[in-house]
């Protein structure tokens, strides 16, 4: 299983996604997540995924087959596409196309399924976040709804919904996914380190920040023990 999670703010944007996979207890294995296709001062697209690992690899690299194919075109590249609706439907086409083959080849065995983030923002347009669903049909992070989530999210989703707000700022931003993923790390073993952060600012059109952030991570630590602390002082305070 895996955790992603996407915050679409005033000032920017802000990821982060675990890398572990988990085939049993016996089989657990790392692979990024989070992946990035660039063109600086034009446009900035971050895919987030979760789900079936053989899905997933094969969306990303038909992605880029379709980025590199002389014959690409706006409806079948993302680097072409001339909106980010467009990127959302072109992913979310190929992601069900991808799931539907999988499927076929599995039909003897459960199926297979995988979902996305599609965040990013291109020259002259607004930011956008999409949460794609494997059957190809997406929803759009909103101002009352500012952050996405994808895989093992419900340990990670109570503080975001206290805290994360458009006016959060990219700065707090960063340190509501991380304490959101530490959540989740303590309660659910197919979730786990090292971990890809990245943040976009507002019409940046380029990575603002990227970090992985490996385990034993000096900062992440800290930050982890600083709001254990916090929620005990503030459980024992309360009073019924």
């Amino acid at each position: 299983m895996t955790y992603c999670v996407g915050l679409l703010l005033n000032e920017g944007m802000v990821l982060l996604s675990d890398t572990r996979t988990n085939a049993g207890l016996d089989n657990i294995a790392t692979y990024r997540k989070m992946f990035h296709f660039e063109e600086p001062g034009e446009r900035i697209i971050t895919i987030l995924t979760a789900g079936s690992l053989s899905v997933t690899q094969t969306t990303i690299a038909r992605l880029r087959d379709a980025m590199d194919d002389k014959d690409a075109t706006p409806d079948t590249s993302v680097m072409l596409a001339p909106t980010m609706l467009k990127v959302a439907q072109i992913v979310g086409n190929v992601l069900a196309e991808v799931r539907r083959e999988i499927d076929e080849k599995l039909s003897m065995a459960q199926g297979a399924s995988a979902t996305m983030i599609v965040a990013g923002q291109r020259k002259g347009g607004g930011m956008r976040m999409f949460l794609i669903y494997p059957e190809g049909n997406f929803i759009e992070a909103t101002e009352d709804t500012p952050f996405l989530q994808i895989g093992e999210h419900k340990y990670g989703k109570p503080i975001l919904d206290r805290v994360v707000k458009p006016s959060t700022s990219l700065s707090d931003a960063q340190k509501a996914v991380l304490l959101s993923m530490d959540s989740t790390l303590r309660s659910n073993l197919s979730v786990g380190m090292p971990l890809d952060l990245c943040v976009i600012p507002r019409d940046a059109l380029r990575i603002g920040t990227q970090r992985r952030i490996e385990a034993g991570d000096e900062s992440f630590r800290a930050m982890s023990e600083a709001w254990s602390h916090a929620l005990r002082e503030g459980f024992s305070q309360i009073k019924i």
